[in-house]
């Protein structure tokens, strides 16, 4: 009986697992501004704590290539949605879309990201 008790526990512990939610993009405001473009992205997640938080998130050209990374240091349980912002982006000539992809500390990247089309 004792060999069991951990499989119960993962069992039970499983439909916990499959509720845990990836960061999401709420909204994405680009603007000019002098050395490239700035983008506030605000997330919202179900941060939990230094143990469990949205940790980061990024620019994606349509390919799929990194412009420009901002990472999140600290959990922000008490501020849902939140906004951060990341300057000096600079895209090649002719973009007209970019992605932002979300990612969680115990998650990693979001597979889903948002398009957003350019000023």
């Amino acid at each position: 009986m004792m060999i069991l008790r951990p499989l119960c526990i993962a069992l039970c512990l499983a439909p916990l697992c499959a509720l845990a939610d990836d960061p999401v993009v709420e909204s994405v405001k680009v603007r000019a501004a002098a050395g490239g473009l700035t983008f506030d992205v605000t997330l919202s997640h179900p941060d939990t704590g230094w143990d469990h938080y949205a940790d980061g998130w990024r620019v994606l050209d349509m390919q799929g290539n990194e412009l420009g990374l901002r990472v999140l240091h600290h959990p922000h349980v008490e501020e849902q949605p939140f906004t951060r912002s990341l300057g000096g982006i600079t895209v090649p000539e002719g973009t007209t879309q970019v992605q932002i992809q979300a990612r969680c500390l115990v998650d990693g990247w979001s597979e889903q990201t948002t398009i957003v089309t350019l000023p």
